[in-house]
């Protein structure tokens, strides 16, 4: 039906849940109480985000080349200018791109969370959802 949550492993649930909260705007709610291990959820834009500490931190690989063709999450958003704006402030690393498509232009932000995860924020809404073959479902 729609997305839920996605949940990512962490070196520091604190360092996290401050950049998802201060860059991305999600709001730290409420995780059941009978979890044994740390961690945090966040919602917004209609999906969450489930952060868990990692027990060994050794296995939470940290990327530090933005790759713009590596696993990411995409954020739609309002203002590019605004986001870039908000970056640069907080002194987080990024690369913009700018795809065309048939005379439609779509900006791109890319950049890593806390533990090296890729995070895009575009106007990608532009772009019309044209299915290849059949109908959207």
């Amino acid at each position: 039906m729609s997305l839920n949550h996605l949940s990512l492993q962490c070196r520091s649930v604190e360092e996290s849940v401050d950049f998802y909260t201060k860059i991305l705007g999600f709001v730290q709610v409420k995780r059941p109480g009978n979890f044994d291990f740390d961690g945090a959820w966040l919602f917004s834009y209609g999906i969450g985000i489930h952060l868990i500490q990692s027990e060994d931190l050794d296995k939470v690989t940290r990327k530090i080349e933005i790759n713009t063709k590596d696993n990411h999450i995409s954020f739609q958003c309002e203002s590019i200018g605004f986001v870039e704006k908000k970056l640069k402030e907080m002194v987080i690393e990024y690369k913009r791109q700018r795809v065309e498509e048939g005379g439609i232009y779509v900006d791109q932000l890319f950049f890593h969370d806390p533990d090296g995860f890729m995070i895009e924020i575009c106007n990608c809404d532009v772009l019309p959802v044209i299915p290849i073959a059949g109908k959207m479902g």
